[in-house]
């Protein structure tokens, strides 16, 4: 089984950034999608969200466009893996 960290590496999200990580895989439809969102406005821009899923999110994916995240997702085992985080973060003072 690969870890957090190998899924990761297999994305093209930032690794010099924190990490942050929410389970959604029990949560049924809208639950993961509305969690992942209250979440990523909670963090700082710097920090990465990784999001544990039993599917991919598709529906998660244009909110993330158009709020100016980009986002990659790896499949393993019994579950999807969604990496989500800042484009341009913005720096702190």
């Amino acid at each position: 089984m690969r870890t957090t960290v190998d899924l990761l590496a297999e994305t093209d999200a930032p690794d010099d950034r924190p990490t942050e990580t929410i389970d959604v895989r029990r949560a049924g439809p809208p639950a993961p999608l509305v969690e992942t969102l209250e979440t990523l406005a909670d963090l700082d821009d710097a920090t990465v969200l990784v999001q544990r899923n039993d599917r991919v999110p598709r529906h998660l994916f244009p909110k993330l466009d158009g709020r100016g995240y980009a986002s990659d997702t790896v499949e393993a085992d019994d579950e999807a893996i969604t990496v989500v985080w800042r484009r341009d973060p913005v720096e702190g003072p």
